[in-house]
């Protein structure tokens, strides 16, 4: 990582602020934080006109061209008439500069958070999915990577063994269950065999989704990667049944590789592996212990290395 040991020190409100009126925008004085913990992003006020969001991005983490890419399929998807907040284009550009933050700025668009218990909603996200995923099928990422072990297993076991919060007396135990682990999934996984890679929105939990009396709509594609289909369909699914709901509606608009679904569980696992080291990453982020002071405390990493361990005894990992 390269972000400075307090990344957002020097983004203050008036920054903020400046930063939307550079743009061509008149702020009114009114800032709402929004929540996200990777990035900032803020409501923004305008005079004679609807609110904007501004979002920051983290030093260090993406590359212009990998945020580049983002935006552009975000508009891709946009341009096709499907729910997902784009980036605005200023003078021809989404991705701006000010004071060496680099920011982009969207439309607001509220709602609801998806009651995803209804058969109905369940297959009108399917449908969504699967119009979505058509458009990502169309081209790929170069810049943005793809879901893998190397990416979600070995690499955040690392920052994790790097960090101060694993204690000293688990240290042993996390390595050795995180590298039998990734040796297990990358044997699964070719077991499994080759799978199409897409374009994602890579982080698809009902979260980053809105829902209002027209439908639901996506937000934040910060986590676009190359991966899976069922990658954005598992964490949307609160059961078995409700994947199988999930599923009749994606396949109304596209095939669905049923191989896919012996993905879930590694996918459930790299996740697990991945969340632990992305805290262990931004832990010198003031926001971080805040948020997660619970992963600050023994206990945690214990019951993390149990469920690790029970992982690695499951054979269909």
């Amino acid at each position: 990582m390269t972000d400075r040991e307090a990344p957002y020190a020097g983004l203050s409100p008036d920054l903020i602020l400046d930063a939307v009126a550079d743009a061509g925008f008149e702020p009114d004085g009114r800032m709402l934080a929004l929540g996200s913990y990777e990035n900032r992003v803020y409501q923004i006020g305008i005079e004679d006109g609807p609110p904007l969001v501004a979002k920051f991005y983290r030093p260090g983490r993406w590359s212009d061209a990998a945020i580049d890419e983002e935006h552009d399929f975000a508009l891709e998807l946009a341009d096709a008439e499907l729910p997902v907040v784009a980036p605005l284009l200023v003078d021809g550009a989404s991705l701006l500069d000010y004071d060496g933050f680099r920011f982009s700025l969207y439309p607001r668009q509220g709602g609801r958070s998806p009651e995803l218990e209804s058969r109905d909603n369940l297959e009108w996200m399917g449908r969504l999915l699967a119009r979505i995923h058509g458009i990502g099928s169309r081209g790929s990422f170069a810049e943005r990577g793809r879901i893998d072990v190397r990416t979600f297993v070995r690499e955040p076991s690392r920052a994790v063994l790097e960090s101060d919060l694993l204690p000293s007396s688990l240290a042993r135990r996390y390595r050795e269950i995180t590298e039998s682990l990734a040796d297990q999934l990358d044997a699964r996984l070719e077991a499994i065999g080759p799978v199409r890679q897409i374009r994602l929105h890579g982080d698809c939990h009902r979260g980053n989704v809105l829902w209002t009396d027209a439908g639901p709509h996506f937000v934040d594609l910060d986590d676009a990667r190359m991966g899976p289909a069922v990658q954005d369909l598992w964490m949307l699914a609160p059961s078995a049944a409700a994947l199988d709901i999930l599923l009749e509606g994606y396949a109304e608009f596209r095939d669905f590789d049923a191989g896919e679904l012996a993905l879930i569980e590694p996918l459930r696992i790299m996740r697990q592996v991945h969340w632990a080291g992305w805290v262990a990453m931004r832990w010198h982020d003031p926001a971080f212990p805040l948020a997660f002071a619970h992963v600050g405390e023994a206990r945690w990493w214990e019951e993390h290395c149990n469920d690790l361990s029970e992982a690695v005894a499951q054979p269909g990992n």
